[in-house]
């Protein structure tokens, strides 16, 4: 619903309050002092030229509503730009010419609703009635109104009172006026009982969110841009823009956050002294607040990400996208209701061809017993050669069971075969997944070892080919059970063929393992060896760390040429090497890999110039 269509129902109330002799047309006077007015209102150069010759005294009488819209159109609502006028101020003129001759109420009631409160609920009116002259309210969007007053007066909404209003015939089919839902809201039955102050903090409340497009308002603390420090303001939200005042009347505004798609809010830890935390984050600022508890805050950043989704969506109004989803509703629900309809008079039909036809089926089973008296003989004879042949059929069925249970039987042990060797390929599969890990723990062996890793890498892909074959023979296997019902014979050769080969693969893979079996011994004797020729080094090692000593300035070469090595069974050898062992066992384990070098080719040299004789 555009700004256009929102205007045009408000200036039709004003319009028609002017029609005193309810004929359909006004006096040329009085639609001057309305477009001057309208003019006003909406913040519209005057063109007096224009008014006085398009309202000039003639003829032709009063003008009726077809032949004012040509000007309203023209020379009013073509030059009204939205946001340059205040559209309440529209609202309140005509409000203000129609109330004077329709809204007749008893003052003394003390169920009757102010007039600020009237004046609101026919602006609600006004947008939620239909897009149809003259207005009227279909009963789901009265009944959504009054949902909402309600919640606002924090009481449930009981329609057991407007049951009987709701459904009446002519509100189902046209709807409510204006002035209906006023006289209904003034009788008592949904305010009775509620203070006058909370009827129209509620009315006021449903007004800014329906009419005024407001999402949310409400307290909360927000930090400063400059200072850094909190302040409460009192927040009212719209699809394009969030406010801050300093208090809920309004009246001093504080900033305007404009929101548009690069907006998005975030929830934020507790600090500061500060709890339910949120920010809003724009394209040059980020404005952090602090509502009262963790429900503010989840209904303050769902409000915000609903505007920010609506100005993206392009949509200026949350609740006229809802009004016309509504809307749609209703028209599918009248389409199926319409379907309904016309499937009922189709079965009507049905009903009515069907009647017809039973009477024609009467006068057929006249004929029919007519004839049956000659049938019943061949119905007889036809009996008895059913007997026969059922007879005949059961002696074929019972064969045909007792071939079905042993066929079951034979199926059942071809099962237990199957499950035999699915669980004998598990136990392979384990088998080698164990190998695996065997070989993962072999990778860091020596160069000699490489070779027999190899080797056994390769055996390993042998068997695991040898283990992709049974897998194969495992699933050919189970697709000739799964055709057993049909091709038995063929399958039973066929299941003999792939044992045979099951056999021959089995032995193969006990090949194969005894194969690794040998690897895995030479690859323990190798690393025997190899340990024992490391020991020996090492040994070797510290009895030539040992023997080399550094020759000092006093020593001579003879001392040291005659020092004879002795065996390992010599006693002292043994004293010598744990008391020696004690002192140079670190300094050895040190310098065995820096210095083993350097002492090896000093030994060689004193060997050949005869200063070491070794035994």
């Amino acid at each position: 619903m555009d700004l256009r269509s929102e205007l045009l129902k408000s200036i039709w109330y004003g319009f028609t309050a002017l029609d005193l002799e309810k004929s359909g047309k006004v006096s040329k006077s009085q639609l001057k002092v309305l477009s001057h007015n309208l003019c006003t209102v909406l913040s519209i150069p005057h063109d007096p030229v224009a008014l006085e010759e398009h309202f000039r005294d003639d003829d032709d009488g009063p003008v009726s509503s077809q032949g004012y819209m040509p000007y309203l159109n023209k020379y009013i609502l073509d030059k009204v730009i939205e946001g340059s006028f205040i559209k309440e101020n529209v609202d309140e003129l005509c409000w203000t010419l129609t109330a004077k001759k329709n809204y007749q109420t008893d003052k003394t009631s003390s169920t009757v609703l102010p007039e600020k409160d009237a004046f609101r609920l026919w602006c609600l009116f006004n947008f939620l009635s239909e897009d149809k002259y003259p207005l009227v309210m279909v009963p789901d969007e009265v009944e959504y109104l009054l949902k909402k007053i309600c919640m606002g007066m924090s009481i449930e909404f009981n329609c057991v009172e407007l049951e009987d209003f709701f459904s009446q015939d002519s509100v189902q089919q046209s709807g409510i006026t204006v002035w209906v839902f006023l006289a209904m809201m003034n009788s008592g039955k949904i305010t009775r009982g509620i203070e006058k102050s909370i009827i129209s903090m509620a009315i006021e409340e449903v007004y800014r969110e329906i009419v005024g497009d407001v999402l949310k308002e409400g307290y909360l603390w927000k930090k400063g841009q400059l200072r850094r420090n909190w302040k409460e303001r009192w927040f009212t939200l719209r699809p394009s823009n969030l406010s801050y005042y300093t208090g809920e009347d309004r009246k001093d505004c504080q900033g305007n956050i404009v929101l548009d798609g690069n907006c998005c809010v975030e929830v934020l830890p507790d600090r500061d002294g500060k709890r339910c935390m949120f920010c809003l984050k724009t394209l040059s600022k980020t404005y952090e607040m602090s509502a009262s508890d963790t429900k503010q805050r989840q209904e303050w950043t769902t409000a915000i990400q609903t505007a920010i989704r609506l100005h993206v969506e392009g949509k200026t109004s949350l609740h006229k996208d809802l009004k016309m989803k509504r809307r749609e509703q209703r028209e599918q629900r009248e389409k199926r209701q319409q379907a309904k309809e016309e499937e009922l008079h189709r079965l009507r039909a049905l009903q009515e061809e069907r009647e017809r036809k039973l009477a024609e089926l009467d006068l057929l089973k006249e004929a029919q017993k007519q004839a049956q008296a000659l049938l019943e003989q061949d119905e007889q004879r036809r009996r008895q050669q059913h007997e026969q042949l059922q007879r005949a059929l059961e002696v074929q069925l019972r064969e045909a069971e007792e071939a079905r249970v042993s066929m079951q039987a034979e199926m059942a042990l071809k099962e237990e075969e199957a499950e035999r060797q699915r669980k004998r390929i598990q136990e392979l599969e384990e088998m080698q997944k164990r190998l695996e890990e065997a070989l993962q723990q072999e990778i860091k062996a020596r160069r000699d070892e490489e070779a027999f890793r190899y080797a056994q890498a390769g055996l390993l892909a042998e068997e695991e080919e040898k283990m992709k074959a049974l897998m194969r023979l495992q699933e050919e296997q189970e697709e000739y059970i799964l055709k057993t019902q049909r091709e038995k014979q063929e399958l039973k050769q066929e299941m003999e063929a792939k044992s045979r080969s099951l056999d021959e693969a089995q032995r193969q893979l006990e090949e194969v393992r005894a194969n690794r079996h040998r690897v895995d011994q030479d690859v323990v004797a190798a690393q025997r060896k190899l340990r024992q020729a490391s020991t020996n080094v090492k040994h070797w090692n510290v009895q030539m760390n040992r023997l080399m000593r550094p020759i000092g300035p006093g020593d001579q070469r003879s001392s040291f040429s005659s020092f004879q090595i002795p065996t390992q069974r010599d006693p002292g050898l043994r004293l010598r090497r744990r008391s020696g062992s004690e002192d140079q066992d670190e300094e050895s384990k040190e310098n065995v890999d820096t210095r083993a070098g350097c002492d090896l080719e000093k030994r060689h040299s004193h060997a050949s110039n005869g200063d070491m004789d070794i035994p």
